[in-house]
């Protein structure tokens, strides 16, 4: 536990996120996962709860377990893939004025990334879980199980930090919750309430904030930007390797979205946090105001109003750069949001002003991260003709 503790304190990124991962899945490693443990998500998990269901403790937290570390090499293959051709079809996107060709071209280019890519992990040779399977494992249901097992095997500890691992996602439950009462009052548990799942961001969002609070406005900042840096909000990650047909597709994106936008908030502290990348530019704004870095907190105060335009405290600093601009020497390109939040807050825009989008090829456009990569070009080039039902040989 000590040497798990050793590892938050590490602010790098990568290695960060190597450290916490080998502290949470001990026999888990993304680049070199044993091959006799590879299989089928849905085998594994539902050969723990037949375990479960037989009282056959030993072996149901074995495939418990598994299906854990299962799970996360497909998150992390399928973000890999993601992050890996994220840019494709962007090349000329500033100049394409062509909605039809940018639309087609963007998903046809990012679905032939996809699939070379995950040629290259043997994770996507086994057949993929239903989306009820990785529904359970979204809202953390293997370990609602884990904690009633380790309770039989008298693992106490490790039952301590599954239970409160489910109740970061579930905190309503009040089973778990007396369950872990139970625990509380049985012997010390503070330093086993570990989430297995907290996200490198969250714990990075966490430290910078009480930097924040103490006055050290330049460590909040950094430790604020590598978590931003590590916030991926393309984590609608599943969808894109689901087997549904083109007339389910509307149906199919728009539940993303939604189940995507729920799974984005975070459990910080024991806090649901709303609008999570704009509060840590809020923070970032002030902090580094208060460093006296106006430049970077006239970018942070646009990249939240992105996410939040009607936020009058952000209107009024906004309009308090401006009004200074010649003394701290500022341009036009400062009081332009970060590049990286552009397609941030095309995502996030969509799904929370859905009523301010017009015309179906702007929803078909953020297909990105939902379309199925199992389809064929010929597929995708039906739906992108769909989405946008017009000639393009005309722009031809």
């Amino acid at each position: 536990m000590a040497q798990a503790r050793i590892c938050l304190v590490v602010f790098f990124s990568s290695a960060y996120l190597f450290c916490t991962v080998q502290a949470q899945y001990e026999k888990y490693s993304f680049k070199s996962f044993p091959a006799n443990d590879l299989m089928p998500l849905e085998s594994a998990y539902g050969h723990a709860l037949e375990m479960y269901a037989a009282q056959d403790w030993k072996q149901s937290a074995e495939y418990l377990e598994l299906s854990l570390r299962l799970h996360r090499l497909l998150k992390d293959s399928e973000a890999h893939c993601s992050q890996n051709c994220s840019a494709v079809g962007r090349e000329h996107e500033e100049n394409n004025t062509e909605t039809t060709l940018l639309i087609m071209g963007h998903i046809i280019m990012r679905a032939a990334c996809l699939k070379r890519c995950k040629t290259n992990f043997p994770v996507f040779s086994k057949s993929y879980p239903k989306r009820e399977t990785l529904g359970a494992f979204e809202q953390r249901i293997p370990y609602r199980y884990l904690q009633y097992v380790y309770y039989q095997m008298n693992e106490l500890e490790r039952a301590v930090s599954a239970t409160h691992t489910y109740l970061q996602r579930n905190p309503e439950d009040p089973l778990l919750s007396r369950s872990l009462n139970y625990y509380k009052s049985l012997f010390d548990t503070e330093e086993y309430l570990v989430d297995h799942e907290e996200k490198p961001c969250e714990a990075l969002f966490m430290k910078a904030v009480k930097l924040y609070n103490s006055g050290d406005f330049s460590s909040s900042a950094r430790d604020m930007e590598l978590a931003v840096a590590d916030y991926n909000i393309y984590t609608c990650i599943y969808m894109s390797s689901l087997f549904f047909s083109p007339p389910d597709f509307y149906f199919e994106v728009m539940k993303c979205k939604v189940k995507c936008e729920e799974n984005l908030v975070p459990n910080v502290g024991g806090f649901f946090v709303e609008k999570f990348v704009a509060t840590m530019y809020h923070y970032m704004q002030f902090a580094y105001y208060k460093l006296n870095d106006v430049r970077n907190a006239a970018s942070c105060t646009a990249s939240y109003m992105l996410f939040d335009a009607d936020d009058q405290v952000m209107q009024q600093n906004m309009a308090y750069y401006r009004f200074h601009r010649q003394q701290w020497g500022l341009q036009d390109e400062h009081f332009e949001p970060r590049p990286v939040n552009t397609h941030t807050h095309t995502h996030t825009h969509i799904h929370t002003h859905q009523q301010s989008v017009s015309g179906v090829a702007t929803k078909c456009f953020l297909v990105q991260q939902c379309f199925s990569s199992s389809w064929t070009e010929p597929d995708l080039l039906v739906l992108a003709m769909r989405c946008y039902p017009t000639n393009p040989a005309r722009h031809l």
